[in-house]
């Protein structure tokens, strides 16, 4: 339940031809306070309810809960969520051991291009794909919830 993630800034769409998968995801909020988000999610054609955490100080690691619930359920919750849905296709790409997570963000947030990777342990080496740029773990106005509040398009 102790989730432990990096984001990164993309350089290039040069990950779409290693992508293995591809999803469009809609999610909205039914709240984003930085010590407890809840998040509705339609990935694909499954539902999802998420619950994470406060983060760390350094951005690692925060805790997250996640059930998945019916299509049904998440469209109806997400007619309850704050204002702010976020629209974005998912591209998988696999590096090693480890596989890449892709946003590649529309609506608000278009331009927008992260990257996040879960590791098993704060430490663990990772081979970085050339695409992969700065490196944004930790930085709030990157998280989800806060593009949902404050796009990427207003900065």
């Amino acid at each position: 339940m102790i989730e432990i993630e990096r984001k990164f800034l993309v350089t290039s769409e040069d990950f779409k031809s290693e992508s293995f998968k591809k999803t469009r995801i809609t999610q909205g909020f039914l709240n984003t306070d930085p010590e407890r988000t809840v998040r509705v999610r339609l990935k694909g054609e499954q539902g999802f309810l998420t619950v994470k955490g406060k983060s760390t100080d350094n951005g690692l690691k925060r805790f997250e809960w996640e059930k998945e619930i019916s299509k049904p359920d998440a469209e109806a919750l997400l007619d309850l969520c704050e204002k702010g849905v976020i629209d974005k296709i998912r591209y998988e790409v696999k590096k090693g051991k480890y596989i890449f997570e892709i946003d590649e963000f529309f609506g608000n947030n278009e331009g927008l291009i992260m990257a996040e990777l879960e590791l098993e342990h704060e430490n663990d080496s990772f081979e970085a794909p050339h695409w992969l740029g700065k490196e944004v773990t930790g930085d709030i106005k990157y998280y989800n919830s806060q593009l949902s509040q404050t796009p990427y398009n207003t900065w």
